[in-house]
Order: C-alpha cells, then sequence, then structure tokens
C-alpha cells in the first residue's frame, strides 16, 4: 500500500506492506484524512516520531470481526495496554504503556490501511458526511475541555488562535453559554466563527481586558504569556498548544496570581459526532483544499502555508 512517511529528516511517499490485524485490532481502509498542527510539529521533530504520519481519519473497517467490518467509523488516537492501573481508573489516555496513532510508536492515517484497536473505533451517523467525520478527533479535544473546566451560563473566557482547533474550541464553549471572545490574526477565519454570533477581535486590536478563562490555541510558542495576561487573579488558563519548540516561561505571575493551569489534550468522541451529526458546530467552511495520497507531500506544504485551515488528504 502506500503511505506518507517521515524518517526523522524528511516526508515521502512510500510503499510500504499492508498491516494485518492482530491481538484485538482491526483494519480500517482510510477514506479521508486530516492534516493538523500537531502533524506539521513533527516533521519538525516533536516527538521524535518516525513512520506514518497522521491521526484524523474516518474510513471503513476492511479486516475485522465480522460485526465490524463494512462500518464507516472514526478511531481514538490512543492505544492503551488495557490493563495497568492508570486504565484500571478509566485513564487510557494516560496509559503509561499507549501508543498514539501517528505520534507515538504507532503507524497513522496518511495511508491506504491503518491499524487500530477495536475498542478505540465508533461508528460513524448515516447524516455525518465524510467531511465533517474527519473533524471528529480535533472536535473531541475541544469537547475535552468541558470534561475539565466547568462553564457556567456568561462565563467570560477569550481563545486564542484562529486555527482550525482554536475555532473549535470558540464554538463548543459558546454552545455550552460562555461567553466567547476569539481573538486572531486572521479576518477570514475569525469570519467563521462570527457567523455563529461570537464575538472576534484581530490580536492587533485586542484591548487585554481580563476574564476568568482563557484557551491558549495558537500552535505557537510565544502565546503563553499573553494567554496568562489575558486572566483575572485566580482564573483558568487551558493550554492546547504543542510544538516542538521549547520556550523559556515565567512562571512567577501564575503564583502571584493563583492562576490554574490546565493542560487538555484528547478527548471524548460521543458529543463530537453529535455535534456533527445536529450542525451545532460548523467544520465544513474550514476546509481549505482536498489533494489525492499521491500528493500528500504537497498537501503538507500546503497546509503549512499562512491562511490555510483544513487540508484533507482523500484516497480513491
Amino acid at each position: 500500500m502506500h503511505a506518507l512517511r517521515f524518517d526523522g529528516s524528511g516526508v515521502q511517499l512510500e510503499d510500504v506492506a499492508e498491516p494485518r490485524p492482530c491481538d484485538e485490532t482491526v483494519i480500517v481502509r482510510v477514506r479521508l484524512a486530516g492534516i493538523c498542527k500537531t502533524d506539521l510539529e513533527i516533521v519538525r521533530g516533536y516527538m521524535g516520531f518516525r513512520g506514518t504520519l497522521g491521526h484524523e481519519f474516518v474510513g471503513v473497517v476492511e479486516e475485522g470481526p465480522e460485526e465490524l467490518r463494512g462500518q464507516r467509523v472514526v478511531g481514538e488516537i490512543n492505544f492503551a495496554c488495557q490493563s495497568c492501573p492508570t486504565c484500571a481508573q478509566g485513564l487510557q489516555r494516560h496509559c503509561p504503556h499507549r501508543q498514539v496513532m501517528g505520534i507515538l510508536d504507532a503507524d497513522g492515517a496518511f495511508a491506504d490501511f491503518v491499524r487500530i484497536p477495536a475498542a478505540n473505533l465508533h461508528p460513524v451517523p448515516d447524516r455525518v458526511s465524510d467531511e465533517q467525520a474527519v473533524f471528529t478527533e480535533p472536535l473531541a479535544a475541544a469537547f475535552e475541555i468541558l470534561e475539565q473546566v466547568h462553564i457556567e451560563p456568561g462565563r467570560d473566557c477569550v481563545v486564542f488562535g484562529d486555527g482550525k482547533l482554536g475555532l473549535l474550541v470558540a464554538q463548543v464553549l459558546h454552545q455550552a453559554g460562555a461567553r466567547v471572545v476569539s481573538v486572531g490574526r486572521h479576518p477570514e477565519k475569525l469570519a467563521l466563527v462570527a457567523k455563529r454570533d461570537i464575538e472576534t477581535v484581530l490580536l492587533d486590536d485586542w484591548c487585554g481586558d481580563q476574564v476568568s478563562l482563557v484557551v491558549e490555541a495558537t500552535g505557537s510558542a510565544e502565546g503563553f504569556e499573553r494567554a496568562v495576561s489575558a486572566l483575572r487573579p485566580r482564573g483558568t488558563l487551558v493550554l492546547k498548544t504543542t510544538v516542538s519548540e521549547r520556550p523559556s516561561l515565567d512562571l512567577a505571575p501564575l503564583v502571584i496570581n493563583e492562576i490554574r493551569v490546565v493542560g487538555s489534550r484528547c478527548g471524548p468522541f460521543p458529543p463530537a459526532l453529535r455535534a456533527l451529526e445536529t450542525g451545532s458546530v460548523d467544520v465544513g467552511s474550514m476546509i481549505t483544499e482536498r489533494l489525492p495520497l499521491s500528493d500528500g507531500v504537497e498537501a503538507l506544504r500546503r497546509a503549512d502555508s499562512r491562511g490555510t485551515l483544513k487540508v484533507l488528504i482523500e484516497n480513491s
């Protein structure tokens, strides 16, 4: 099969052996995959990953238990051992022995086929298109904030970042009843959430009013200090950014202002799929371009271009 692989120095499309099911895993034929900021950071050295890239996908079960074959599915990306004390607490996403699809010790979905534990699969509702379903994983990451932070009606919050994740987070918090201000650098991107009655401000025009909740989703190392400055004392900072760069941080303001810091990563798929099915979150407007897997290297280049939102890789 074909797979888009990173060897530590560059990305290339390679012919590799098809994966085989084993140990309660299934083989999914990938129909559509999405490029995210994490994929771009990996090719810059983040996580030291080597192998097939990609973790946002929708596909059809090709090999596995009879009852699963032919199902259109999406899949959670953390492959837990299911036997350690962490897994016993229901914290499979934090299993110390986990593999992570396309990120840590497990090949990803920029390929014709991907192997994934059957337990990680979620069927896609008929009313959800492939183009919508491919956003399930990042949308679930946005919903994770609701698992971690109480959002009472009218809670004031700022979301820094008008990339794909930042726009999803703004919509999820808005739907939860928060009073959201989405701050970014690109008017055309902010316009996508402004259509959902979310207040938007260009970063150069942001006045710095302090709020009780800030989500940092800029995907940049320099965003931390600005996010902290936007918080009132005893506010909550949710960090979504992961980058290969290791910035220097001044932690004193966190102590002085008693700021609560919440790292936020992967999230629950069921509410994400429900939101896609009901249309309460708009993802289609974020699709910039679709390219075939054969043009995967070019797809990554375009995804890393200024002003681009979601670039999808499709299999014929």
